[in-house]
């Protein structure tokens, strides 16, 4: 059986469309598994066992430029599949598809999908509130209760590349200096980053008791992580390495791997260091651990659940974020300290990673 999935366009839910493909693997040992995807999730794809290649989208996101999708579809065409499962619910989303005249095509309703869809879905969101549920559904006939045991993403890291990417960046980590790896951003909007000031009181913390920070994330969170890395005081700025929009984002998994425990937002990232099963605290603001949890087993969800809150909006409305800026850092450092063990504040931080690089 050779299956083709149309991937989604956000890090995290490419990540949690690897349930997904361990079920379809599950019922068929032998099928093959191809993602039609943006080209930057080929690395996420690439540390997936269950996914025999990635093709690359030659359209971004929201963009309809038919001639570019028909030739993709013709092309596929010759790759005979059995099936398409299309995890967006965009019009567009299946229309690479139905032009490569892919016999059953699996979707839920969506954007008035009728026609396009052959094997369409209608959604009961009580019955599946998790993201993972409705991905996983769609691996089995229509209304097929679905397994109790479901599975969490796994994510495997080459450890040859693990070790060039601490080379490429002077880094070490090792039980005398371990990492907090901290990702402050998040592309969905303002309304899901924890204060950069709560975050660097965190890693102050955490460099006094004798760890080191590594902050990650994209080009786009170079302004919080440098507002983060400035606030801790001059004399830990050695314990501190600001990697975001440095690495690409193989590295950062690769990096992440490494990390002794996680603070993050409700993010891509999250949902990767979830996968890398990494010690995890996470901060919830505008949206909620109800649909997206981080879903390995060490791992901490911290929220204040205002009345104003889950609001799932991109900014405030109201204007305060007393949804995060109310979530101080000592309950952060309490959750941390229940997952990892954080050694004395007294201790004094070990030599400094760039000057034991030499």
């Amino acid at each position: 059986m050779k299956i083709l999935v149309v991937g989604p366009s956000w890090v995290g839910d490419m990540v949690m469309a690897q349930t997904l493909f361990m079920s379809l693997k599950a019922q068929h040992p032998g099928c093959v598994i191809d993602v039609l995807a943006p080209e930057w999730s080929r690395p996420i794809l690439q540390r997936m066992p269950e996914v025999h290649k990635s093709i690359a989208m030659p359209v971004g996101h929201g963009e309809l430029k038919l001639s570019a999708r028909w030739h993709l579809a013709r092309k596929l065409r010759y790759e005979h599949y059995d099936q398409a499962i299309v995890l967006p619910n965009s019009l567009k989303s299946v229309l690479v598809p139905a032009m490569a005249k892919i016999p059953q095509r699996t979707g839920w309703v969506g954007e008035c999908r009728y026609g396009l869809l052959n094997d369409i879905r209608k959604l009961d969101k009580s019955a599946l509130p998790l993201m993972i549920q409705r991905f996983i559904a769609l691996a089995y006939p229509a209304n097929t209760p679905l397994p109790g045991d479901l599975p969490a993403p796994a994510l495997h890291v080459d450890k040859v590349s693990m070790q060039k990417a601490l080379a490429r960046y002077e880094l070490m980590a090792d039980e005398r200096s371990p990492v907090l790896a901290l990702c402050p951003g998040a592309e969905f909007g303002p309304a899901k980053r924890w204060p950069e000031q709560h975050y660097s009181a965190v890693a102050t913390h955490m460099i006094q008791a004798g760890w080191q920070v590594w902050l990650l994330g994209s080009a786009k969170d170079q302004e919080v992580t440098t507002k983060i890395a400035s606030q801790i005081p001059e004399q830990w700025q050695n314990r501190v390495q600001n990697l975001a929009g440095r690495t690409s984002l193989a590295e950062a998994i690769d990096l992440l791997s490494m990390a002794s425990a996680v603070v993050s937002n409700d993010s891509g990232l999250m949902h990767i260091a979830a996968a890398l099963e990494r010690p995890l605290v996470v901060v919830y603001g505008s949206t909620s651990p109800d649909f997206t949890p981080p879903l390995n087993q060490q791992q901490a969800v911290v929220r204040l659940g205002l009345e104003c809150s889950p609001c799932f909006k991109r900014e405030c409305p109201l204007g305060h974020l007393k949804c995060l800026h109310q979530l101080t850092p000592p309950t952060v450092i309490e959750a941390l300290q229940k997952l990892v063990p954080v050694v004395s504040e007294n201790k004094k931080p070990a030599k400094s990673v760039a000057s034991s690089c030499g």
